[in-house]
C-alpha cells in the first residue's frame, strides 16, 4: 500500500477541495448525533437500507468504525446561485459522490482492499432505494452509508482535519472518508 500521509494530495487531484489523513482514534463519535437522524429533514430516516435505523444501531457502528486505523478525510465545495439553490446542492452531491468514487478506485489499487467508506448524507446509488419498495439492499458491498449514521462529529472532524465545516455564503461542502485498517 502507498504511505497513507500521501493520499490527501492524490484526494485532491482527484478533485477533492481539501483532504487530510488522521488516526481514526482522534475522530470524535457522538451516540447522540443518532438523534439529528431521527428528525428525519432529508427524508431517508427509515426510507434508506444505509441510514438510520436501518443500518443498525449506533453503538455498533461506532464500534466497528473504530476498528480501523486511519481516516482519509476529504471535502468537495461548490458554489450556488444562493442558499436556495436545491438543483445546485443536488448537482453539488452528484459531484461528491464522483469524486468519492474515483478515490476509492485510486484507494483499491493502491491496496486498500478493507475499506469503510462514509459520505454525505444517505445512500443514492439505487433511485429508489430498494427499502422504499420493501425489497432488500441490491448491491449492500457498494452501498455508501452517511458519516452521520456512524456517530461522526463532522463538524470536529472538519476542525482536526484543517479544514472548514461551512466555507463561505452561497456554496454547499460535503465531506466524505475512506476508514482504512
Amino acid at each position: 500500500m502507498t504511505d497513507f500521509n500521501e493520499l490527501p494530495e492524490l484526494a485532491t487531484s482527484l478533485g477533492a477541495f481539501k483532504a487530510s489523513a488522521i488516526s481514526v482514534d482522534q475522530i470524535s463519535f457522538d451516540a447522540t448525533l443518532r438523534k439529528a437522524c431521527e428528525v428525519n429533514y432529508c427524508g431517508n430516516y427509515g426510507k434508506n437500507w444505509m441510514c438510520p435505523p436501518d443500518i443498525g444501531g449506533i453503538d455498533d457502528l461506532i464500534e466497528s468504525a473504530k476498528r480501523y486505523k486511519y481516516a482519509l478525510v476529504f471535502q468537495t465545495v461548490s458554489n450556488l446561485l444562493d442558499s436556495f439553490d436545491v438543483e445546485g446542492m443536488e448537482e453539488a452531491l452528484r459531484k461528491h459522490r464522483e469524486v468519492t468514487a474515483k478515490i476509492g478506485e485510486a484507494l483499491r489499487q493502491r491496496g486498500c482492499g478493507d475499506m469503510l467508506e462514509l459520505s454525505a448524507g444517505g445512500c443514492t446509488l439505487c433511485q429508489p432505494c430498494a427499502k422504499r419498495t420493501g425489497e432488500p439492499c441490491r448491491h449492500p458491498g457498494q452501498a455508501v452509508p452517511s458519516l452521520e449514521a456512524y456517530g461522526m462529529y463532522v463538524a470536529k472532524m472538519a476542525s482536526l482535519c484543517g479544514m472548514n465545516y461551512i466555507n463561505g455564503k452561497n456554496t454547499v461542502t460535503y465531506f466524505g472518508a475512506f476508514l482504512v485498517k
